[in-house]
Parts: C-alpha cells; sequence; structure tokens
C-alpha cells in the first residue's frame, strides 16, 4: 500500500509543477496548462508499468521482503571478551 501512496505523490508532484511551470510562463489557458501536466506524469506512469524499476517496479517488492527479513532477524551477539 505504501507503494501505491508513493506512486501518487510523485505522480501528484509531477502533475503541480508542470501546471505551475505553464502558468508561470503567462499562458493561462486552460487546455495548455493541463496538457503539460498530463504529459508530466509520463514518466510516472512508466515507472510504474517497468517490472524492474527499484521504487515502484518487481523489484519494488522483493527489496520490500528482504527489508522486512532483514528487520526481523535476530543479530547474534558477540562473544564475551576474555579477562
Amino acid at each position: 500500500m505504501d507503494k501505491y501512496k508513493a506512486m501518487l505523490a510523485s505522480f501528484g508532484r509531477s502533475f503541480l509543477g508542470a501546471a505551475i511551470a505553464v502558468y508561470a510562463t503567462g499562458n493561462s489557458d486552460a487546455k495548455s496548462i493541463l496538457i503539460a501536466a498530463a504529459a508530466a506524469t509520463v514518466p510516472v506512469a512508466l515507472r510504474a508499468i517497468n517490472p524492474k524499476d527499484p521504487a515502484f517496479g518487481l523489484l519494488a517488492s522483493v527489496a520490500e521482503k528482504e527489508l522486512a527479513k532483514a528487520a526481523t532477524a535476530t543479530k547474534k551477539k558477540a562473544p564475551a571478551k576474555k579477562k
């Protein structure tokens, strides 16, 4: 679920950034702003469908499982020093 939240957050940042950039150039045409904002979300969509992407793709699930396994593994204590 966190993967989808991160993806939506990235999507929103790209969308908003492009919309503000077009508006800041003095172009207040709503159609132009929406087209630019939609075009800015293409990289996020490409990452989402790429199974090898480490953030959103298939590797993200594998990495997440490995990190969870490593976090729950018990660590061995170092042997006590002899005096």
